[in-house]
């Protein structure tokens, strides 16, 4: 149907019009889908958007959807069977012979049809001939009812239906040779010998398993093919898709699936039989259900609004043949646009161009009037060319437009602008395929803004949750590298770190949290938060380790991680890792060969209350490159984890480590975006000059405090620590051993190291608590000037918690 101010061609009315087509139709021999072509007469003639019928099964007392034209039954809550003792129009239409007529103040009384979700429906129930026989149910977008015109049609065709008869529980005949036929259940499919053909299958070596005729699809075409051969995704009627096989030589081939369910009974399960033909030649054909069901596929994965505008663009420009589509978001008094193709400004409208800020236009609504009344009015519209529009519209579409406004949760989400340059006829069904298409733009809209807003807000979190920048090593370089799933535009739970320690070692830690939500990127926010506390307090990495997991399980979170911890001790060379459920670390030798660790790992943090994490031992040599990485990089699913750990350590060995930056990014280059991927790679080069450390264990004696002094005299003697420096360290060792076996019980240990000219003194004890330094002391104070004592003598001093205890320590910078 077109809008006000189309112009009517023809004098015939559309009764005459439909009686002329049905009768051609009717002399023609019959075929399988004479009922559905019936039925498409009622879309073209009497414009209802829905039109099928329902007749009673295997069981008398329920009436099944049999056949089916235009868009899906679900948008207006019809069901694919209705007792026949019922009170929906369908059962009543069925049992008493005689025509219901619905609108949408009827419909607002009829309980069965509350579900219809927009009150501008009319519908239709008229009897398939005598009481008993069935009844064809039409739906339009008809806000004061059937007209009389539209009611005759509907008549004519009630009376050229045919009632197709059951399939028999025992028909076991032979099928043709363009006919399937699939168990629902068991997925076992019989094909004719044309589909064999057309698939490139001998009979002899088809195993009867739809999964094999699913392989040779397109991987592109394979949700929507899905989505009709999946039971759970399907209700009675007709079914029609196009869809792609490869053939030998790897060329595509279009296959048209024509196809209805048919309901199991006792002892019989629901199949899904039809048809399938080469539609290479007869593309042009494409019926508007299938272009429903195709933009339907598109638009169930599109994650973004420019994913939905991408999917609309490809479902209707080239069908429609139209030569511009523009989809535009309605914010406040704005049409921002976020799709344009073609996308060269020149191709668009003056006014369009003279709003041009950024990468898409910026329309005021203002001055398209006639578009700001469809937005309004929530209605299809299409002017024919010629037709009296403000420049903004009409450069648009000279040759005939169609603007299509796109409702989403009560409100209009935008619009969609179709345009042709040359005169475009529009088929009478026309707009009842655009209603369907805007319908779904709409609420695809609606759930990309509300996807992008929660992915904007996640991915916030987890740049803020990941380190800004990663810290300078003593004798190592390390980057890292994060690419987020591309997948649905989720952000997941990957993360790193690098956390500097006592005595130049350095904890590098890799992870991944089970999920990829706002959930998961919380959890790893608090996890790498936990593992750097406990890595701070000078745990060993099992210990650490150990901790996160009993932490994560305290959480009672559903979600678990995995990670992998490796200890790094910067001066020897050395590391510990443990792994809890991660992939393996793999070392690239400065030889030039790759190996991939055979650390011993423990499970996955969160899962076992009780958990071994076992350390295994590493050696770096100067030039060796450690790499740690999340399974988003090596393993996708067309590859599984031992050939993706092999493929790194191949790239890892024939990179150039003397530019880190550069080896990560090659080695994310061609990573599979199903998953998040977190790579952390370190080159250990060696401490350039190595500190001078000495430690002394502390007895609890009276003389131990002189037993302190004498060691600390005679190493730093050894160093050549000047006369002066040696005075002053003797004072700060003396104040520091004494309050440490005074104010605390258990062990003591004293540690010394010198680098760079830097003296370090510092003890241990096994309190927590951290010395506090008076605010004031009188004369007749007997003690608490030690801790002022080695403030005033030291460069600097402090506190860090060590393994249940602390660490006091102060620096002091020897002369010369």
């Amino acid at each position: 149907m077109v809008s006000e101010g189309a112009a009517v061609s023809g004098a015939r009315t559309a009764p005459e019009r439909a009686e002329v087509a049905l009768a051609s139709l009717m002399a023609t021999p019959p075929t399988p889908d004479r009922l559905r072509r019936l039925l498409e007469q009622a879309l073209v003639f009497a414009g209802v958007s829905f039109a099928g019928v329902y007749t009673p099964g295997d069981d008398p007392t329920q009436l099944c959807l049999a056949e089916s034209a235009g868009l899906p039954r679900t948008l207006y809550g019809l069901r694919d069977c209705y007792p026949a003792t019922g009170t929906f129009p369908v059962a009543e239409a069925h049992r008493t012979g005689r025509p219901r007529w619905l609108g949408p103040a009827e419909l607002a009384t009829c309980p069965d049809a509350r579900r219809t979700p927009s009150p501008e429906f009319s519908l239709a129930a008229l009897p398939l001939g005598p009481a008993g026989g069935g009844c064809l149910l039409a739906v339009g977008e008809h806000p004061g009812g059937f007209g009389t015109d539209d009611r005759a049609c509907l008549e004519l065709i009630a009376r050229a239906v045919a009632v197709p008869a059951p399939p028999a529980a025992g028909d076991t005949g032979e099928l043709p040779e363009d006919a399937f036929s699939l168990a629902m259940d068991t997925g076992r499919v019989e094909v004719g010998e044309a589909i064999l053909r057309l698939f490139g299958i001998g009979r002899d070596s088809f195993d009867g398993r739809v999964e094999t005729l699913l392989g040779r699809a397109v991987p592109e075409d394979l949700p929507a093919l899905m989505s009709v051969v999946e039971a759970d995704h399907m209700s009675i009627g007709d079914r029609e898709l196009e869809f792609r096989i490869l053939q030998p030589n790897g060329r595509p081939r279009w296959l048209r699936l024509r196809g209805r369910l048919q309901p199991g009974g006792e002892g019989r399960p629901a199949r899904l039989v039809g048809t399938v033909a080469d539609a290479s030649t007869l593309r042009t054909g494409v019926t508007d259900v299938a272009r429903v069901q195709r933009l339907a596929a598109a638009l169930a994965t599109a994650g973004t609004v420019k994913d939905v505008g991408q999917a609309v663009v490809a479902a209707l420009r080239e069908p429609l043949q139209a030569d511009r589509i523009a989809l535009a978001e309605l914010e406040n008094d704005r049409l921002v646009v976020t799709v344009l193709d073609p996308p060269e400004p020149e191709a668009w409208p003056e006014v369009w161009r003279s709003e041009w800020r950024t990468e898409w236009p910026d329309a005021p609504v203002r001055a398209m009037p006639t578009l700001a009344a469809a937005l309004r009015e929530g209605r299809a519209r299409i002017w024919p060319a010629g037709s009296p529009l403000e420049p903004a519209l009409a450069e648009v579409g000279p040759g005939g437009l169609a603007v299509l406004p796109l409702p989403a949760g009560g409100r209009m989400a935008g619009a969609c602008l179709i345009g042709w340059d040359r005169p475009h006829e529009f088929a009478p069904d026309e707009r009842a395929l655009l209603t369907a298409c805007a319908g779904l733009t709409g609420q695809a809209l609606l759930r990309a803004h509300a996807f992008d807003a929660e992915h904007e807000l996640v991915g916030m979190l987890q740049r803020t949750l990941l380190p800004r920048r990663l810290p300078r090593l003593p004798g190592a370089v390390a980057v890292a590298r994060y690419l987020p799933t591309t997948a649905g535009l989720e952000v997941g739970g990957d993360w790193y770190d690098v956390i500097p320690l006592a005595d130049n070692h350095v904890a590098l830690v890799i992870g991944d949290v089970q999920g990829h939500n706002a959930g998961a990127a919380t959890l790893m926010g608090q996890m790498r938060t936990a593992l750097r506390a406990y890595a701070a307090e000078g745990h060993t990495p099992d210990v650490v380790v150990a901790h996160a997991n009993r932490l994560l399980l305290d959480m009672e979170t559903d979600l678990f991680a995995t990670c992998a911890y490796v200890d790094v001790d910067m001066e020897q060379g050395t590391a510990w890792c443990v792994r809890a459920g991660h992939v393996q670390p793999v070392l690239r030798h400065p030889d030039g060969t790759a190996e991939i660790v055979q650390a011993e790992g423990g499970p996955p943090l969160g899962v076992l209350p009780q958990a071994d994490f076992p350390m295994t031992p590493l050696r770096l040599l100067p030039g060796t490159v450690l790499a740690l990485t999340t399974d988003g990089l090596v393993e996708s699913p067309g590859t599984d984890l031992d050939a993706g750990m092999d493929r790194l350590a191949r790239e890892l060995a024939a990179a150039d480590p003397a530019h880190l930056g550069l080896v990560a990014d090659a080695l994310l280059t061609g990573a599979h975006r199903g998953d998040d991927v977190a790579l952390l790679l370190m080159r250990y080069d060696g401490m350039a000059v190595r500190p001078l450390r000495e430690s002394w264990t502390v007895w609890r004696v009276p003389e131990a405090v002189r037993h302190a002094r004498r060691f600390t005299r005679r190493t730093l003697r050894s160093w050549g620590v000047s006369p002066d420096t040696l005075d002053t360290a003797l004072l700060v060792v003396s104040e520091l051993v004494t309050n440490a076996l005074v104010h605390t019980g258990g062990p003591v240990r004293l540690d010394m190291s010198l680098v760079n000219h830097r003296l370090r003194l510092a003890v241990a004890d096994s309190s927590p608590r951290s010395p506090v330094k008076p605010a004031s002391i009188g004369w007749e104070a007997t003690g608490g000037r030690g801790i002022l004592l080695v403030e005033a003598v030291s460069e600097a001093w402090g506190t860090v918690p060590v393994s249940g205890g602390k660490q006091v320590w102060a620096d002091l910078v020897p002369d010369g």
